[in-house]
């Protein structure tokens, strides 16, 4: 049996999100299509980016109209203009960067991996909760409005009983893409 119509999403529109003033950790090419998407579809402010490299720092910042470059992560997790990190630097030092930022009492949207294993997770976890800030892991597919929908019919029984799912998701790299390396 097919419903007569579908549930409407009560994913709330990007624009309509209280800004808050955004640092990027690690301007790669993640950090990228996270600035350009922010910057297109949200009310978000980028204030801030931060790397390793000033001169990277400074070429983002150029690129992407952000007003502040770091030459480090720590001038990053202490600038006064900055409530939440996007930390997008290499998954192997994603703990170190989320706690970094943690500990300077800035909320924190961790690129995947959270971190390496489930200590690291739960680190993390727990720092956020003893600082009172906010921190996830960057799972953007989680709040497509789609998955709401889905949601729904699932809690309403609408597609009664599910006993398997078959599912695939893929992306399309380019063969020169980091990934094949």
């Amino acid at each position: 049996m097919r419903p007569a119509l579908l549930p409407q999403s009560r994913v709330p529109e990007s624009r309509d999100a209280p800004a808050f003033r955004w640092g990027i950790m690690g301007p790669g090419w993640i950090a990228e299509r996270f600035t350009e998407s922010v910057q297109a579809h949200t009310g978000q402010v980028i204030t801030a980016v931060g790397s390793r490299s000033l001169s990277r720092s400074k070429a983002f910042a150029e690129a992407f109209n952000i007003p502040a470059a770091y030459g480090s992560y720590e001038e990053l997790a202490a600038a006064a203009d900055v409530d939440i990190v996007y930390v997008c630097t290499p998954h192997t030092v994603h703990h170190a960067s989320a706690v970094l930022a943690i500990d300077a009492g800035k909320h924190v949207l961790i690129e995947k991996p959270l971190g390496l294993n489930a200590r690291e997770a739960k680190d993390i976890a727990a720092r956020a909760g003893a600082a009172g800030v906010f921190a996830a892991e960057a799972m953007w597919t989680f709040f497509l409005p789609k998955f709401d929908v889905i949601r729904q019919l699932l809690e309403a029984g609408t597609l009664g009983s599910i006993t398997t799912v078959v599912a695939e998701y893929g992306e399309h790299f380019d063969p020169a893409h980091r990934i094949f390396c």
